[in-house]
């Protein structure tokens, strides 16, 4: 662990792991025989419980959201810039939890979990999730916790997706929201992406139809393709200019299909690097989840009636690069809460690195973050939340 970020970060943290035994309903209409979360906590929680924050993870996230597992961590938790001591999500001031999803691949009950029915891994057979398992079992999570009603539910990208059904779901507990680079339902070409990287998974002779474990292999071939694909989808054309350009690996062209250009051994490092760490079951999942999420459908496809239950404040960020989930997905979740008269604060932040701004460090994006999140605070004090 770097000195240098001692003074900012939440130092030092250990997963936690919450067990559920009663059966767990699910929307595709089976269920779990009860499951665990692995789940990481900074900061203090109060004597009212008044003051916990809940962040969301997106696609390939999981619970490391801030700090260090090790000395030796070269790298924080995924979202370290925005959490911490004087960070937008201050853990001098808030409680904050980071959850790996049910389905998810580090820790909580997976694909990779035995399956009690069979006493070998769950495989393929791991039913499907929506966000709105997810939401679930996270409320189940915050009642183990004590926590009855959260100060501010938090997340990018699919983990925005999850912030925004929270107040769906449970109106009555939180009491505002950031909802992050999302969207209140994937566009058609964004649906295409998935099923083009999940194509490039499935067809991966060692996939086996899921059973790779069984047969002591790993599709990292469709793994890793998938990722390429994805990873092109969360940069912008202007990012990828900058960083690679038509820069070459060598002084020449080798009129071959090896890797030439700088940007090719990016993705290839990239695509990797991941189908060593991420499950493909997972990963199939998790991409149908993100093609499901779609809360309107329920209310006549009209997303201001499906927020007319709301009780929260709300947040919306976009990023002017991002073309995964551009600003005009964001802005129509905007109009939809105006229309139902909701409270929401709307910014778009000016970035060059497309989706994956969110995770990086941005004036515009921190400063507006951090309001809100400081607002929160002030409340709390205040004893108006």
């Amino acid at each position: 662990m770097p000195d240098t970020t001692l003074s900012s970060s939440v130092g030092l943290v250990t997963p936690q792991t919450a067990t559920f035994e009663t059966d767990f309903h699910l929307a595709c209409g089976k269920h779990l025989p009860g499951f665990e979360l692995v789940y990481e906590t900074y900061g203090k929680l109060n004597d009212t419980a008044s003051n916990a924050v809940l962040v969301c993870h997106a696609l390939s996230g999981h619970h490391h959201a801030a700090g260090y597992h090790h000395l030796d961590d070269r790298k924080p938790g995924w979202w370290d810039s925005y959490i911490g001591p004087g960070k937008p999500i201050d853990t001098r001031h808030f409680f904050v939890i980071s959850v790996n999803n049910l389905g998810g691949c580090h820790g909580s009950t997976g694909p990779q979990s035995i399956n009690p029915d069979t006493g070998t891994s769950w495989g393929p057979d791991f039913p499907i999730m929506t966000v709105e398992d997810w939401v679930k079992s996270q409320a189940l999570l915050a009642d183990r916790l004590g926590i009855t009603r959260f100060a501010a539910i938090v997340g990018g990208s699919l983990g925005g997706m999850q912030v925004l059904q929270w107040p769906i779901t449970y109106p009555e507990r939180l009491a505002n929201a950031a909802i992050i680079a999302a969207t209140p339902k994937l566009s058609a070409q964004n649906i295409a992406f998935n099923e083009v990287a999940r194509q490039a998974i499935r067809s991966d002779p060692e996939f086996h139809d899921g059973w790779y474990e069984q047969h002591g292999v790993l599709p990292k071939r469709g793994l890793k393709l998938a990722r390429m694909i994805g990873h092109i989808t969360y940069l912008s054309e202007h990012s990828m200019g900058a960083k690679f350009g038509r820069d070459l690996r060598t002084d020449s062209l080798n009129y071959g299909y090896d890797v030439e250009f700088q940007v090719e051994s990016y993705l290839r490092y990239q695509g990797d690097a991941f189908s060593t760490r991420f499950d493909a079951n997972t990963y199939l999942l998790m991409t149908k989840a993100l093609d499901y999420f779609d809360p309107a459908s329920g209310h006549n496809n009209d997303l201001a009636k499906a927020l007319s239950n709301t009780l929260c404040r709300f947040l919306v960020v976009s990023f002017s690069t991002d073309w995964r989930f551009a600003p005009e997905r964001s802005r129509e979740l905007v109009n939809a809460l105006v229309k139902a008269k909701k409270p929401v604060s709307y910014t778009n932040v000016d970035s060059p690195y497309g989706h994956d701004a969110f995770l990086l460090p941005n004036d515009h994006y921190e400063a507006a973050f951090g309001a809100f999140m400081r607002r929160i605070y002030s409340d709390l004090n205040q004893g108006t939340l």
